[in-house]
């Protein structure tokens, strides 16, 4: 299990994180899904319980991915604006969050999900992956992943149980399907 936690949250990090930063938190993963008990014993200051909606492991993924990996929003201009930060300035947006304030959702993630495919070309662009439930109470939780590692890491996040979707394509098949 640790070495699928080391390659999916390698994919998810796109380069924002050390190898030793993926390798503690594989780690700490692989022991919080094999026995959650014995970690929380070993980790009580672990702020967890049996309310929350994902594995004890899964959330030790996903709180412990960093701001510029793991994006919380509740709409999709602070979505946007998120992500630009995370590039810093020396990346250069099309689209600023303002203009997606009175665009209806499906419009603004594919605004958001076109500016994405044109970063990065040569690993195809960045695609915009919903990741696990959200931990606290944004509608939009998300990381970014090149689009050639897109079907790995879904691959990977349903081996792991780990919710993980591509945002656009869901949203606009879950539109297609009404």
């Amino acid at each position: 299990m640790k070495t699928q936690l080391i390659e999916l949250i390698t994919k998810i990090s796109s380069g924002c994180m050390s190898a030793e930063e993926i390798d503690t938190i594989a780690d700490e993963a692989s022991q919080a899904f094999a026995d959650p008990e014995a970690f929380l014993a070993a980790n009580p200051d672990i702020n967890y319980d049996d309310s929350f909606t994902i594995p004890l492991g899964e959330w030790v993924v996903v709180g412990s991915l960093p701001e510029t990996v793991l994006f919380h929003a509740d709409d999709y201009p602070d979505l946007l604006q998120q992500i630009i930060d995370s590039f810093g300035p020396e990346v250069t947006f099309n689209i600023q969050p303002k203009q997606l304030k009175k665009v209806d959702p499906l419009r603004a993630m594919h605004r958001i999900q076109v500016q994405l495919s044109a970063l990065y070309p040569e690993k195809g662009g960045y695609v915009l992956v919903g990741f696990s439930d959200p931990m606290e109470d944004d509608i939009l939780q998300a990381v970014l992943v090149y689009k050639q590692d897109v079907a790995r890491v879904l691959e990977l996040a349903d081996e792991l149980q780990i919710d993980a979707v591509e945002v656009y394509e869901s949203m606009k098949g879950a539109q297609d399907d009404d």
